[in-house]
């Protein structure tokens, strides 16, 4: 926008979805800035051309060029109804109120050095407007007792200058040259005016609902709610009112976009800033050097570059401060990234690090103390971590989980972690520990709430304090008196005692509403109330003068890591200091050293949890679960339905990688053949079960007929044979070689939901567990000696063996199961509180892997080897014939289809039975319509009517490239001249015919008239004439192909539901097929001699 003085105004407005301009005596209206969410207050800085605005539903300030472009956030945190904003124009600074936080705020233009300016006695400020030639702010406050009042710009000189007969004092505006101030009351339904002492006041103007005005020259322009319009009216009379504009959405904030409503006059700061190591701030006649909130002033001009002491709190979906350092005890947030529920926090002064727990992220978090080095430091195997307490002294992380009844430790990066306390925990909340004595502390508010103590090495458990307590929450330690301090929101109390528990006493007793996180600050105790939603504070009792600087804590870590080849914990005297592994690998008998190798015989359990699917190990040498880990071959294989993919990844969670990712619908068996490198799985919506290498190379189908819900796998490599469960109309446990011949029913009758399948090797028998009978089963190896090893289980569905017992997963009672494998005997709960458990699978990796009948030379074989109960079969992948010699592939077939389906391209090999679908790996698919193939160079033709492009690319993907990109509109038909080397086109969106050569060049019209939405087409090549097939109701698809062998063109008619022919000429037509269900694409099989031939087939779904 170019405005001059002297020219028209153009006034510039929130109209909550979007800011608009609009030309006061020509109503020209134009957009600015649209896709808003809630744009109220806007001011702008017309020499920068720079617009600004907040937003109340995302509470940000937002700024942007004055033509719309480079939108950008300005301030995005600690907002919570800014409902005003003004620009200092001429030194440089954005000024805002919030109603939400009671505050006016003031920072540079890029929203840094961001400071609170006047927090006291303020209720519910809204408008504001800025004199900086007289270093002059004025606001409005329409709370309990609405008022106008002003201060100096750095918040110093604050006066009242109106508080009678006002109520809502919405928009306020200033006139610079007549040295008056306007305002508008909502609810007394009025614009007035005063001079800028408050002085001489007038009402002007009577209106329905006026929200926000502005002045220029000898006129007001105003907003009103009630009539949606934008009026304007004589300044000085009231008269001439007239509509700007009307039938707004929401007409908000307004200003005149003009250099008048900005003029020039004298920086105060200079251009050094005034000297200010920050913020430079205009007063009366002068300026004031200002620092950040929070931040104290070291001299008359320089700010402290950190804070000294300030107190941390959470605030679910922020982290803030209140900085001990200033008199203003303002919160500041502190800038982080996507918090969405953090409870528990704590702080390493050390390195300057902030630490705290999300329970719906359920992670544990850190990052510096300005926002900077964010990142996630644990991420797994967490349910609801809602303490946290730092060891400054050895660097290590304690956190309790009420989700999962744990206290685990790691190290401050959140490596090396170990499970210190899974025993009688019953919703651990709050922990502290004290380095000085080597002790940690916790609250538990379980059935039996209580207050615990243990070395931080989990050693010398003791329950400290065990009656009169509801629910114990926040835990605070004061080192110098050596008291424990505790909150209960239950007993609405906050009481202490010795370390020991001893001399218990309460410090408040009166009925605090619900106290949860405490915390000792020298004499002082500061406290979070849920229910009054505030932060309170009271003096522990102590004497001021007993605080002292901390001592100096002597490490026994500190050296050599204490000797331990992994964790190094404190520990009560004498101890001083144990050594510890990570969870899931023993300590050596020496008391120092981890065994090296890691995890030799665990579970591995698959569970859905809070949207997303996890997997997780139990340690059966140790004792309980965590992370994700891998079976034998180092990987861990795992499918998920949702997602539909077959995924990997390393033992430590990394090198996470999808190796089936397409023709997926409802995965539910896995098994992993290690000793000849093969996967094999069920799918229950495809009615398959199929392999493949373990890289997801070479995918075949195995068995595709008479499957109704095939469910869980288990493989016997060494005897040859594949097991699987089917859940369908009539459940039956079948048997074949692992290359899917020699298929047998072992088992028919009696079965309901067989969901597990585990094969006992050492025993020769087969076991199973069923959700519907509820009971685990077992058999001999050819499905004889049926016999019932547990009844009843409630829903079992995992099942795996391991050693001399069985393991099952449970889903109606949450937990994983043991029994004895040949009497079903002995059962026990190995962990419960599991929800959403799924499959299970056990892994020993001191098990010898056996012999791999395929390892030599693949045994023979080019593509898969696959064993068999007598040796082994070659196999190719999905639609490929086995050559005569019984080893070697082709590398494609030989005849199939190639059909699209909107987002994919996939082919149905012809020479083989099972008519399966495998698809083509061409990225970059949005809407394939049609398409075709030139057999001469390999390549496929398609077109893409979302992206209106028509491309080509070999069949294995690569060498992608597009060929026609500019004006398509809807290219539903496309044929291949694979003689003359041409394609051609039909465009439903032009009603055109077109041809090009194969590489896009010399295109031509070739019809363009007397076409409605033409559809298929088909060349004929022998006789060099183009037939195609139109259509005139849109819901009718059509598709066309031409025989020359019979001289005939067939078609398909959607809407008559029929497949139809003729002669080339439209004579001699007859219905070949009636009824088809909505048939809209078909070609010809088998193909007609080289250079007779169109292929042209196309699907949508």
């Amino acid at each position: 926008v170019e405005c001059r003085p002297g020219a028209a105004p153009v006034l510039l407005f929130a109209n909550r979805i979007d800011i608009r301009q609009v030309l006061p005596h020509r109503s020209e209206y134009t957009l600015l800035l649209n896709n808003l969410e809630n744009a109220i207050a806007l001011d702008f800085h017309h020499s920068r051309e720079l617009v600004f605005w907040s937003d109340v539903t995302l509470d940000r300030i937002m700024k942007a060029n004055l033509n719309g472009s480079n939108v950008e956030e300005v301030v995005s945190t600690g907002l919570e109804s800014p409902g005003g904003l003004a620009i200092d124009w001429i030194h440089d600074k954005l000024y805002w109120t919030d109603s939400g936080t009671s505050r006016i705020e003031v920072a540079n233009l890029d929203g840094t050095h961001r400071k609170v300016l006047i927090w006291q006695n303020m209720e519910k400020p809204r408008a504001i407007a800025l004199h900086p030639i007289e270093g002059k702010i004025y606001w409005t406050d329409w709370g309990n007792t609405p008022r106008i009042e002003y201060s100096n710009m750095d918040g110093s000189n604050r006066r009242v200058i109106a508080d009678t007969h006002l109520f809502w004092p919405n928009g306020l505006t200033i006139d610079y040259a007549g040295r008056r101030m306007y305002w508008v009351d909502a609810k007394h339904h009025v614009i007035e005016r005063a001079d800028l002492d408050g002085r001489n006041r007038k009402a002007v103007i009577s209106l329905p609902h006026p929200f926000a005005i502005t002045v220029f020259e000898d006129s007001l322009y105003w907003t009103d709610w009630h009539t949606k319009s934008i009026n304007s009216a004589n300044k000085f009379t009231g008269k001439n009112q007239e509509i700007i504009r009307n039938k707004l959405h929401f007409p908000m904030d307004i200003h005149t976009l003009h250099p008048q409503r900005q003029p020039a006059g004298q920086n105060r700061c200079g251009t050094n800033n005034g000297g200010c190591s920050h913020l430079c701030l205009p007063s009366n006649k002068t300026y004031t050097c200002a620092c950040p909130t929070g931040f104290k002033k070291v001299d008359s001009y320089s700010c402290a570059t950190g804070l000294d002491k300030f107190l941390l709190f959470a605030r679910r979906t922020d982290i803030r401060r209140i900085s001990f350092d200033t008199e203003d005890m303002s919160d500041d947030v502190i800038p982080l990234a996507d918090v969405r529920n953090a409870v528990a926090l704590d702080w390493d002064s050390k390195d300057g690090y902030i630490y705290w727990t999300d329970v719906t992220t359920d992670s544990i978090n850190r990052a510096l103390w300005n926002g900077t080095k964010q990142e996630m430091v644990v991420e797994t195997s967490l349910e609801s971590p809602a303490g946290l307490a730092i060891d400054w002294v050895t660097n290590k992380l304690y956190w309790t989980d009420a989700g999962t009844d744990r206290i685990e430790v790691s190290n401050a990066n959140g490596s090396m972690r170990t499970v210190l306390i899974w025993e009688n925990l019953d919703r651990p909340r709050d922990i502290v520990v004290d380095p000085i004595g080597g002790f940690m502390y916790w609250t538990d508010w379980g059935a039996n709430p209580k207050i615990e103590r243990a070395g931080m090495d989990a050693s010398n458990r003791i329950v400290i304090i065990s009656s009169n307590l509801t629910w114990p929450n926040g835990l605070a330690i004061d080192y110098e008196t050596k008291r424990l301090y505790w909150a209960d929101a239950g007993m609405k109390t906050i009481e202490y005692g010795n370390f020991d528990g001893s001399d218990r006493q309460v410090l408040i007793g009166t009925q605090l509403p619900h106290p949860f996180g405490l915390t000792v600050h020298e004499d002082k105790l500061y406290w979070t109330d849920w229910q009054s939603k505030s932060i309170q504070k009271s003096r522990t009792g102590s004497d001021p003068s007993l605080f002292a600087s901390p001592p100096v804590v002597h490490n026994p870590c500190a050296v050599n890591n204490g000797g331990c080849s992994h964790l190094c914990l404190l520990a009560p005297a004498p101890k001083a200091s144990s050594c510890a592994c990570p969870t899931g690998i023993n300590l050596q008998t020496d008391g120092k050293t981890c065994t090296p190798e890691g995890l030799y015989v665990f579970l591995i359990f698959f569970f859905l949890f809070h949207k997303y699917n996890r997997c997780r190990n139990k340690v059966l040498s140790c004792v309980y679960v965590f992370a994700c880990v891998a079976p034998h071959a180092g990987k861990v294989y795992w499918s998920d339905s949702t997602l539909k993919k077959i995924s990997r990844a390393s033992i430590n969670g990394i090198a996470h990688e999808d190796i089936i990712s397409t023709g997926l619908m409802t995965t539910d068996g896995l098994a992993v053949d290690a000793v000849g490198r093969k996967i094999y799985w069920t799918d229950t919506g495809t009615n398959r079960i199929e392999v493949a290498n373990l890289d997801g190379s070479m995918r075949k189908v195995l068995v595709w007929q008479n499957l109704d819900s095939p469910r869980a796998i288990a493989l016997y490599h060494e005897m040859g044979y594949m097991y699987w469960t089917d859940w369908g109309e009539h459940a039956k446990l079948e048997r074949s070689a692992m290359d899917g011949s020699d298929r047998v029913v072992l088992i028919s009758n009696n079965l309901g939901w067989p969901n597990g399948l585990a094969i006992d090797m050492a025993g020769s028998q087969l076991l199973w567990a069923d959700a519907h009978t509820e009971r685990i089963e077992a058999s001999d190896l050819n499905g004889q000696n049926r016999r019932t090893l547990v009844t009843p289980v409630q829903h079992p569905y995992g099942l795996t063996l391991l050693g001399s017992h069985i393991y099952w997963t449970d889903w109606q009672s949450r937990s994983i199961q043991r029994a004895d494998k040949n009497s079903g005997s002995n059962t026990i709960t190995v962990r419960a509180n599991l929800p959403g458990l799924m499959d299970i699978q056990a892994v020993d990796r001191e098990k010898p892997l056996g012999f791999n009948k395929c390892g030599r030379r693949n045994g023979g074989c080019t593509h898969l080897c696959l064993p068999r109960p007598n040796g082994t079969s070659c196999a190719c992948p999905t639609g490929i014939l086995l050559k005569g010699d019984g080893r070697s592939c082709d590398d494609s077939p030989e005849t199939y289809l190639l059909f699209s389906n909107r987002v994919s391209v996939r082919r149905i090999s012809l020479d083989t039975n099972d008519h399966t679908d495998v698809h083509v790996p061409v990225l970059e698919l949005h809407n394939v319509i049609s398409l075709d193939y030139d057999s001469v160079d390999g390549k496929l033709y398609y077109t893409d009517v979302t992206l209106d492009v028509i491309r080509r690319t070999n069949l294995d993907g690569s060498g992608m490239e597009t060929v026609i990109s500019q004006g398509l509109k809807t290219t539903d038909g496309l044929a291949v001249d694979w003689v003359a080397r041409n394609m051609y086109w039909t465009d439903t969106g032009r009603n055109t015919i077109e041809v090009a050569r194969l590489d896009g060049t010399s295109r031509k019209v070739l019809v363009n008239n007397s076409l409605d939405e033409p559809r298929a087409i088909a060349v004929a090549i022998q006789i060099q004439a183009i037939y195609l097939k139109v259509y005139y109701c849109v819901r009718t698809h059509h598709a066309a192909i031409t025989s020359n062998e019979s001289c005939r063109i067939f078609w398909v008619d959607a809407h008559l539901d029929r497949i139809e022919s003729s002669d080339l000429n439209g004579k001699l037509r007859q219905v070949l097929v009636s009824p088809v269900s909505h048939p809209f694409a078909l070609t010809q099989v088998p193909p007609a001699p080289p250079l007779l031939l169109t292929l042209s087939c196309h699907t949508l779904g």
